[in-house]
């Protein structure tokens, strides 16, 4: 009996045993998965903080790349605004002229009109005057006009003699005159201003962070961008700003367009640099053709060869002693046009010489030889005129005056070059070309001093005069300026101005 209650007792207590393992089983893989549940909801609330901290540090990013690009589409727009309206009031002030022009020929044809009409009748009554005279003295015109000669000839030789050494001195002053007026008439009709302009090599940067990027890890991205564009960038302690170096100016224009879109991009890496390095080129090559079309049309010169007017555009990129070349040839055939019109040459010829007398400049450092050689063989591979070609030929008289188109044309780049404004020299070529100047005069023997004045325009050489006689003073002017010519490159022309002066002084005691 005992031992069936010791027995009840114990699978009593193993029982209880077993549920209270249970219960105790049940209490703590709850506490576990609460504790598994409250980490999962932190790291849901931490993953969406992240989130959202990213999702704002993108949108302000995004914002201010946007604020970046409207500012400069605002940019280049508000420019575009500009150039329309001062192409809009140019072409207003061209048809203004243009109407001033139509109405002062229209009074010149019926002044032409009325002189005809009044020489007529002029004719008409010394006619008849004529006849009259001649019946009453019963001698022929032709006798009347002979023995009136000689009688007038045997009285007033001296005085016929004067008379003639006068007409030819005011014909030449007259000749003079009209020279002057028909070449300021085509200064005054063109109106065109014009400053002197200089391809920009400077980069302007939003700030100096932009420069250890273009530089790279290990010089990386700017080695890319030299090698891709054959520009030098020159990267110093200016702030906001990169200089881009090259002998080469259209070099210098790619550089500089795929240099500002990087900037713009952000991204700056070899082979971004690569890509945007093409893309810049192929613009470069449409502003070259757009360019070289819009020359053309303004000039009136039509009917070039496309790859011609491809080589014309690209001296947009070229300057020459701070004028652009571009600018400078157009300007030039307008003013041919005019003076051609004035004195009856062939126009279209005289505007297209001087449109393309400069085309050899956009080939001279690929090609050898002066620009006027590359030119006349440009113009004729590409079928120009003959006539085209003799005029722009003897603009620098390497070659003779053939044709008056061509004397018009080396008029018209006088004109152009030599106004006002319209070049500019640094001051070291400035300071290069006097001293070279006054090295060319001392170089002759007789000459005692010199001085280059007038911005080096004129020479002034004083000689020896117990050396040199005024017949050697006038050939030694004449030797310096073609030695000139010869060794030195300058604008316009330099005059050379020898002086011989004799002093003899004695004293009275």
């Amino acid at each position: 009996m005992s031992l069936k209650l010791l027995f009840s007792l114990l699978g009593l207590s193993t029982l209880l045993g077993a549920v209270i393992g249970y219960v105790f089983r049940l209490l703590s893989v709850g506490a576990r998965r609460n504790s598994i549940e409250v980490e999962v909801k932190r790291m849901l609330i931490d993953a969406r903080e992240n989130a959202e901290k990213i999702t704002a540090e993108a949108e302000g990013a995004a914002r201010e790349k946007i604020s970046v690009a409207e500012a400069a589409a605002l940019e280049k727009e508000e420019k575009i605004t500009r150039a329309e309206d001062r192409v809009f009031k140019r072409e207003e002030a061209l048809d203004k002229k243009q109407a001033e022009l139509d109405k002062e020929i229209e009074a010149v044809k019926n002044k032409i009109e009325e002189v005809k009409t009044i020489k007529e009748r002029a004719e008409g009554l010394l006619a008849e005057r004529t006849n009259e005279l001649a019946k009453v003295s019963g001698l022929s015109r032709e006798q009347a006009k002979e023995q009136l000669f000689e009688e007038l000839e045997r009285e007033s030789e001296f005085d016929l003699m004067n008379r003639v050494q006068k007409l030819e001195r005011d014909g030449m002053e007259k000749l003079e005159r009209r020279a002057k007026e028909i070449l300021t008439t085509a200064i005054h009709r063109l109106g065109n201003s014009v400053a002197s302009d200089t391809m920009a090599t400077a980069v302007t940067i939003p700030n100096d962070e932009i420069k250890g990027k273009i530089i790279g890890k290990e010089g990386r991205n700017i080695k890319a961008f030299e090698r891709a564009t054959g520009c030098e960038v020159i990267i110093d302690d200016t702030p906001g700003s990169i200089v881009l170096s090259s002998y080469d100016p259209l070099r210098r224009a790619i550089a500089r367009i795929a240099l500002e879109n990087l900037i713009l991009d952000g991204r700056i890496q070899p082979a971004k640099i690569e890509e945007t390095v093409e893309k810049a080129k192929n613009e470069v090559q449409k502003v070259i053709k757009e360019k070289g079309e819009q020359a053309a049309f303004e000039a009136g010169v039509l009917n070039l060869d496309p790859r011609l007017i491809m080589i014309l555009g690209r001296l947009h990129f070229r300057t020459s002693y701070g004028q652009s070349v571009l600018q400078h040839s157009i300007e030039m055939a307008h003013i041919a046009g005019m003076i051609a019109e004035e004195l009856g040459a062939n126009p279209a010829v005289a505007r297209a010489g001087a449109l393309l007398h400069d085309i050899g400049k956009a080939l001279d450092h690929e090609v050898q030889g002066t620009h006027v050689e590359i030119g006349r063989r440009v113009l004729q591979k590409f079928g120009v005129s003959e006539e085209v070609v003799k005029a722009m030929q003897a603009h620098h008289e390497e070659y003779p005056y053939e044709t008056v188109e061509s004397v018009i044309v080396q008029v018209a780049d006088a004109i152009s070059g030599g106004r006002p404004g319209a070049r500019r020299d640094s001051v070291e070529n400035y300071l290069k070309r006097l001293a070279d100047i006054e090295e060319i005069a001392n170089s002759f023997g007789g000459v005692e001093k010199s001085y280059a004045i007038a911005a080096g325009r004129e020479v002034r050489v004083f000689v020896r005069p117990d050396e040199m006689s005024d017949f050697q003073a006038r050939e030694l002017a004449r030797n310096i300026a073609n030695r000139i010519e010869q060794d030195l490159k300058y604008p316009g022309e330099i005059k050379v101005l020898v002086v011989r002066e004799t002093r003899s002084i004695e004293f009275a005691r």
